[in-house]
């Protein structure tokens, strides 16, 4: 078993990765559930894959699992998702000292952990990711979320879990096209901020895919250590050290609007593209060779990602995709930081990117052949 500490000033907490977590789901929480009954809020598809495991556990330990289970997919990520649980969670008299468990992907995950935050001023949460986009990225540093019509996580508070068991096993059921996303989300700390990894990566994506269980469970540990140093530095996005993590999302929340945050468009998928273009963004600024922007591409693409947009369905402009980028959270005084490279492993935070020079490239992209 991995255990990584998520070190935060007076509240750190441990992110543990391990085959079985589920199935030993009691036993690792321990005096966190502190009462028989115990609240669990997942989706229709996690609860039929991993529910009957984790309430065997419970069951086993003397405790009352009890089943919140929404609709599987981004809609449960609304206000009418929140209402739902918040009501719920009232209905099964929470108290703040008790522990919500989110079983499920990111948008359980962010769902849970933003009603969590509301409920009572603050009630505590366990996450249970059971995707590897939410094992790497999303279960671990407390940002939680729905999404409105303005734009994608544009509601939602900073409030972190108690505990994250990242079960390996609960990979198993995902399909492939969920295990790319999750990729996405991998050799992005690669390409961020370790050209080591990166290139493990590179040579690794087949295993990662097909469920090698130690090469998944390095790049999943790998992982939680890059996003747990970043987080201890900069917990709230205050200093820019953690922005490093939105690479590729600022392109790929845009695409994401325009596809009406639906299927056709995942956001791994759309990291992935967004990504290859702040690489590409970053070439046309003279900041990084060309050849280091390609690799990235090739890199992703080996994982059968798309790293362009002139295949997506549907029609859309550069000047379209940039309206999306006005409604980012990340938006300050009319400027939007961008993050850019010099090279792979090496991102930056760019305040100074002219949005028309962004909606042009862009109208470049969608036309390239």
């Amino acid at each position: 078993m991995a255990d990584v500490k998520v070190d935060l000033a007076g509240r750190s907490y441990q992110v543990r990765v391990d085959r079985g977590l589920i199935a030993d789901f009691a036993n690792q929480c321990g005096d966190l559930l502190r009462k028989k009954r115990v609240p669990i809020v997942t989706d229709a598809n996690v609860r039929a894959a991993w529910g009957d495991a984790l309430e065997a556990s419970l069951l086993a330990a003397g405790k009352e699992p009890r089943w919140l289970v929404h609709e599987a997919g981004e809609s449960a990520k609304s206000w009418d998702g929140l209402s739902r649980t918040v009501e719920w969670l009232l209905a099964e008299e929470v108290e703040r000292g008790d522990h919500i468990v989110a079983l499920g992907g990111g948008v359980i995950g962010d769902l849970t952990g933003f009603a969590a935050s509301m409920l009572k001023r603050g009630c505590s949460f366990i996450q249970v990711p059971t995707t590897l986009l939410a094992q790497v990225d999303s279960s671990v540093g407390g940002k939680t979320a729905i999404n409105v019509a303005a734009g994608k996580n544009l509601v939602g508070a900073f409030h972190q879990p108690s505990l994250v068991l990242a079960d390996t096993n609960a990979l198993s059921t995902l399909s492939p096209r969920e295990m790319r996303c999750g990729f996405a989300e991998v050799i992005k700390y690669g390409i961020l901020g370790d050209r080591e990894f990166f290139e493990w990566c590179e040579s690794n994506v087949a295993g990662i895919l097909s469920h090698l269980p130690r090469t998944l469970e390095y790049a999943v540990t790998t992982s939680v250590q890059a996003k747990a140093r970043i987080v201890a530095q900069d917990e709230r996005e205050t200093s820019g050290a953690r922005a490093l993590l939105n690479l590729g999302h600022t392109f790929g929340h845009a695409l994401e609007a325009e596809t009406g945050y639906s299927d056709r468009l995942l956001h791994g998928e759309a990291v992935a593209i967004g990504m290859a273009l702040a690489a590409r963004y970053s070439v046309r600024r003279g900041l990084m060779d060309q050849r280091e922007a390609e690799r990235i591409a090739t890199a992703i693409g080996i994982s059968d990602l798309r790293t362009d947009i002139w295949r997506l369905e549907g029609t859309c402009t550069g000047e379209q995709l940039v309206a999306h980028m006005l409604h980012d959270k990340k938006m300050d005084a009319g400027t939007l930081p961008f993050i850019l490279l010099r090279g792979i492993g090496e991102a930056f935070v760019d305040n100074e990117v002219d949005l028309a020079d962004v909606a042009e490239f862009l109208n470049e992209e969608l036309t390239a052949d």
